[in-house]
């Protein structure tokens, strides 16, 4: 495993993290088998986890807490994120500030998420859903600046929207942000434009999320895939977006090398950017855990392939089903 300095926070992240969303809504069946891949990755040394009390009401984050406690002797770096008041994702422009993070609601959270993980202070906590309209309310502020100076927080952060790396930008003006995450893969480039060049040249922390496109980065999504009956993809690749992506998923197939795969490639192709802190990919199962794991060796991505690559660049706006 290579580990990355993380933005002005300086911890030595693994590159490849482990995002914990899939594991909100399980059955106690796949606990287990959630907790072998957890505990598989720490064997293998992934040192970061990323959860959120709206993966499943906090179920994500207890499984996080089961973790810390199995291995007491090994510093592993959390992150979780606020809910907005309203549990509506990701904002919108006329979300009001006093219905998405008013302070007793950001307290309230992060202690209930404390709780979740058996922990006094967690390293990252993030606001899940932002918009830069809220930039200026100085409550927010205060309420970071106290949750530091309690020692409940030790950075905080941004999850940007989805197709929307440039709003947040005026927030990390403030000062106040260490890390950012955002959608990052062959086809969302678009953080290299602005918000990258920003990050660098201020010391803060990237968070790579959604390598694979929700899945159509592995290879396995084409135009007749369907989704099980309350699958959040079954939402989001409505027939519009399903097709779309299906087909841009086959214009990289040819240029996959024959002894890898489509996912391997995704993730090396975001290791390649040194913005990047950490890349969070789900990881259900064992053999994910060692597949995605297997990524981070050092070896640079033939540049004839990364050139290529950069080249199916898709530049996307929000719509009803991006969400």
């Amino acid at each position: 495993m290579i580990y990355r300095r993380f933005g002005r926070t300086n911890w030595q992240l693994s590159e490849i993290g482990y995002g914990m969303w899939g594991m909100g809504g399980w059955k106690e069946s796949d606990d287990i088998q959630s907790m072998e891949s957890l505990n598989l990755a720490v064997e293998k040394g992934v040192n970061f986890f990323d959860t959120a009390w709206g993966y499943g009401e906090g179920h994500s984050e207890r499984l996080l807490g089961k973790l810390l406690q199995s291995h007491p002797d090994k510093k592993l770096y959390t992150a979780s994120k606020l809910p907005p008041k309203n549990f509506k994702w990701p904002a919108k422009p006329h979300y009001t500030f006093e219905e998405s993070y008013p302070a007793v609601h950001i307290k309230a959270y992060t202690e209930k998420t404390l709780k979740n993980i058996g922990r006094e202070q967690i390293d990252l906590m993030q606001f899940h859903t932002w918009d830069d309209g809220w930039t200026h309310q100085e409550e927010w502020q205060r309420t970071v600046e106290d949750l530091k100076k309690e020692g409940k927080i030790a950075a905080m952060g941004i999850s940007m929207n989805r197709w929307e790396p440039e709003n947040g930008i005026v927030t990390l003006e403030t000062g106040l942000i260490d890390a950012v995450q955002v959608i990052y893969n062959i086809f969302d480039q678009a953080p290299e434009d602005s918000l990258f060049p920003y990050c660098d040249a201020n010391d803060i922390a990237v968070i790579a999320r959604v390598p694979f496109d929700e899945g159509t980065l592995t290879g396995n999504i084409t135009r007749e895939t369907t989704f099980q009956e309350g699958d959040w993809r079954g939402t989001y690749f409505v027939p519009e977006n399903l097709n779309a992506s299906a087909d841009r998923a086959d214009l990289l197939r040819p240029l996959i090398p024959k002894d890898t795969d489509m996912a391997s490639v995704a993730l090396r192709f975001i290791l390649e950017n040194k913005s990047v802190g950490t890349i969070i990919p789900g990881m259900r199962k064992q053999k994910n855990v060692i597949v995605n794991i297997n990524c981070s060796d050092g070896k640079p991505m033939d540049t004839e392939l990364y050139a290529k690559l950069k080249t199916h660049r898709w530049d996307r706006k929000p719509t009803s089903w991006s969400q």
